[in-house]
C-alpha cells in the first residue's frame, strides 16, 4: 500500500513516499522529485551517499573542535609570549578574542555541521528502513575515522589531562 504518493519524474510513474516505517527501494524518492530511484543501482548509490554525508557530518564536527583547539593553542602561546614574568604577583585574567577572520571560520563550519545534519535529519524522516541503517552505519564510520580518542598521561604525576578529546555531545542535528 501506497501512503502518500506523488507524481515525479516525467514518464508517469510516481514516487513512493511514507511516513510510516518502509522498505521501499525502487520508486522511492527523496528530498525532491528529482531524486526518484528507478533503479536498484540507484539504491545502491543513494544509500552509499547517505553513508559518506554522515560521515562528513562527523568530519566537520571534528575539523571544528580541532580548529577551536588550534585557536586556543595561539592564544595560549601568545599569552606566554605577552604576559608571563616573573615579577608579577597575584593571579591575572586576560582575555583574547577571536579575530573576525577566525570567528567567520568558526561560522562556516558550524553551518557546514549544522546544515548537514540537518539533511541527515530530513532523510531519516522518509522512515526508509535502509537509509536509516545508512545513517546508523556513516554515524559509526564517522566516529571511527574522524573521532579517534586521545587521551595524554602524566606518567611522572600519574595525572590525566583533564582535556580529553572526544565528542561530549550524542548529537549535533539541533545545535
Amino acid at each position: 500500500m501506497d501512503h502518500g504518493s506523488h507524481g515525479g519524474g516525467d514518464d508517469g510513474s510516481s514516487c513512493k513516499i511514507s511516513m510510516l516505517w518502509n522498505w521501499y527501494t525502487i520508486d522511492a524518492c527523496f528530498l525532491t522529485p528529482n531524486w526518484h530511484i528507478t533503479t536498484q543501482g540507484m539504491f545502491a548509490a543513494t544509500c552509499i551517499g547517505v553513508i559518506l554525508l554522515v560521515m562528513l557530518v562527523e568530519f566537520f564536527r571534528r575539523l571544528g573542535k580541532e580548529y577551536d583547539a588550534f585557536l586556543m593553542r595561539q592564544f595560549q602561546r601568545e599569552s606566554a609570549r605577552r604576559y608571563v614574568d616573573g615579577t608579577s604577583f597575584g593571579p591575572h585574567v586576560i582575555t583574547f578574542r577571536a579575530t573576525v577572520l577566525q570567528q567567520l571560520t568558526r561560522s562556516v563550519l558550524h553551518a557546514l555541521t549544522f546544515g548537514s545534519a540537518y539533511i541527515v535529519m530530513l532523510l531519516a524522516m522518509y522512515f526508509n528502513g535502509y537509509v536509516i541503517i545508512c545513517i546508523f552505519i556513516g554515524a559509526g564510520l564517522g566516529k571511527f575515522v574522524c573521532d579517534w580518542l586521545e587521551v595524554k598521561m602524566d606518567v611522572d604525576g600519574g595525572k590525566e589531562d583533564k582535556q580529553i578529546r572526544g565528542i561530549e555531545e550524542p548529537s549535533v542535528c539541533c545545535g
